[in-house]
């Protein structure tokens, strides 16, 4: 083994390691699920926009 390298997790710190990795990926799955609904709104509403527009002229 390396000595430079940490020992190995075991029992509580693994469940505990696994929980925190699992947190920071949900968190950044619910950010881009954000991202992309506000991409979305703000497409919608230029093409609605655009499509007013047209009828009135």
């Amino acid at each position: 083994m390396d000595p430079s390298l940490p020992p190995p997790r075991t029992g509580r710190e693994r469940f505990l390691a696994v929980r925190e990795w699992i947190v920071r990926r949900r968190r950044i799955a619910l950010a881009q699920l954000l991202r992309g609904a506000c991409y979305g709104a703000g497409t919608g509403a230029v093409g609605l926009i655009f499509v007013w527009v047209e009828h009135r002229m």
